[in-house]
């Protein structure tokens, strides 16, 4: 499936203004799950971080998180890359006209390579690095670029059933992923070999979670990769889902999970 084709498309119709673009983004915040979680560690990370903060949203995207980030506080510097030059120029164009371009600046960057050592004091990867094969040189960037006593935040797939696969023959709902999830000790591993001496992951998309993805991403996605006719029909097709993936999404940010299909993943550079 041809999944970043989908998201272009979503991104293009709630791209025609602002108001619209950060509709889209609100509506993300609300029915990705690991927005909620990403969204809960970053209030974590404000209680106890340096007020005028340093952030690398590493693998940015639309610029959701950026947003939210910017948002938060009006003392954060944020520093996004991406390897997609057309989604840079975009989310560069976005936030001037939002009137945040002065703290928010969106550039081409490859994570294997980029290196701004000692900058910042959180870096973010929302579902980027089962894009990345060569993700040991990306855990090494990462320490790095962080500052000591930096927060890296990483929300990844898991090997329990990550990018809706559940048995060995069984392919990717998502073709782009070149792995199909971290085992939960492995990344942690990964991430104490980098540097890090605190590394810590738990489960995340539960059952609840799981769910509430197949309701709010799934079955969207695959009705619009059938047909862009859907685009009609997905406001009433929400309409009807969206209250019952709300509360599966609340119960699986408050739940603890002995498995989970996705993993939030926090260390820490002493």
């Amino acid at each position: 499936m041809q999944y970043d084709k989908i998201k272009r498309s979503l991104g293009n119709t709630f791209n025609v203004n602002p108001t619209l673009r950060i509709i889209f983004y609100k509506l993300l915040d609300i029915l990705l799950l690991r927005s909620w979680h990403i969204r809960s560690e970053i209030r974590r990370f404000k209680r106890v971080s340096p007020k005028n903060s340093t952030i690398l949203d590493a693998g940015s995207g639309f610029g959701q998180y950026s947003y939210f980030l910017a948002k938060l506080s009006g003392n954060y510097t944020v520093t996004a890359v991406d390897v997609k030059e057309e989604q840079i120029a975009d989310c560069n164009s976005f936030f001037t006209k939002a009137g945040l371009g002065e703290r928010v600046k969106f550039q081409i960057a490859d994570l294997t390579t980029y290196s701004s050592e000692n900058t910042y004091n959180l870096i973010i990867s929302v579902d980027v690095m089962e894009h990345i094969e060569n993700d040991t040189a990306v855990f090494r960037n990462f320490y790095k670029n962080l500052k000591s006593g930096g927060w890296l935040l990483i929300s990844t797939p898991s090997d329990q059933g990550g990018s809706d696969v559940h048995d060995n023959g069984e392919s990717s709902f998502i073709e782009e992923h070149v792995r199909d999830g971290y085992n939960l000790d492995d990344i942690c591993k990964k991430l104490h070999d980098a540097g890090f001496e605190k590394a810590e992951a738990r489960y995340s998309y539960g059952t609840s979670g799981q769910i509430s993805w197949r309701l709010s991403m799934k079955y969207p996605m695959l009705m619009l990769g059938s047909s862009k006719l859907f685009f009609i029909l997905l406001p009433f097709y929400y309409l009807i889902t969206f209250p019952f993936c709300i509360i599966l999404n609340y119960l699986d940010l408050f739940l603890h999970h002995k498995s989970g299909t996705g993993l939030i993943v926090k260390a820490v550079k002493a």
